[in-house]
C-alpha cells in the first residue's frame, strides 16, 4: 500500500490540521473545499452560484493534482446551510460531471467554516494508466 499527500497551489491551502487530499494506491480522499479563492484565500465575491462554482473549481484543482479528474470521482458529499440551494448545485454540477454520475449525499448543516453556504468533499478512484507499447 502506498500513501501520498496531495498538494496544489491551484486550490486553497489547508486552513487547519489536514491535507488537501490523501492518495492511497488508486483511491484519493479529497478534503472538504469551501469557496475560497486560492490566490487570496478569501471567500469569492458573489452569490451562492458563485460559491458553488468556486467549490467545484477547487475540487477540480485537487483532483488534477492527484492525477485524476471529475470522471474519477465515485462519491461526492455536498454540505449546504440552506437545502433550498440544492437545485443550483444540481444545475452547476451538470457543467462539471457527465454520466455516469458519482454517488452523492446532500446534507443540510447549521454552519460551515468561515460562514460559507457550501462545502464539498469527494472520493476518487483513479483509472489504471495505460502506456503505449514500445
Amino acid at each position: 500500500m502506498s500513501k501520498e499527500i496531495i498538494h496544489t497551489d491551484k486550490a486553497p491551502k489547508a486552513i487547519g490540521t489536514y491535507s488537501q487530499a490523501v492518495k492511497v494506491d488508486r483511491t484519493v480522499y479529497l478534503s472538504g473545499q469551501i469557496p475560497l479563492v486560492p490566490e487570496t484565500m478569501s471567500i469569492i465575491d458573489g452569490d451562492i452560484s458563485d460559491q458553488i462554482t468556486q467549490v467545484f473549481e477547487n475540487l477540480k484543482a485537487v483532483a488534477n493534482a492527484a492525477g485524476g479528474d471529475f470522471s474519477d470521482i465515485v462519491k461526492l458529499n455536498v454540505f449546504l446551510t440552506d437545502l433550498s440551494n440544492f437545485p443550483l448545485v444540481n444545475e452547476i454540477m451538470g457543467h462539471y460531471f457527465q454520466e455516469p454520475y458519482p454517488a452523492r449525499a446532500a446534507i443540510g448543516v447549521a454552519a460551515l467554516p468561515k460562514n460559507v453556504a457550501v462545502e464539498m468533499d469527494a472520493i476518487m478512484f483513479l483509472k489504471v494508466q495505460e502506456y503505449p507499447a514500445s
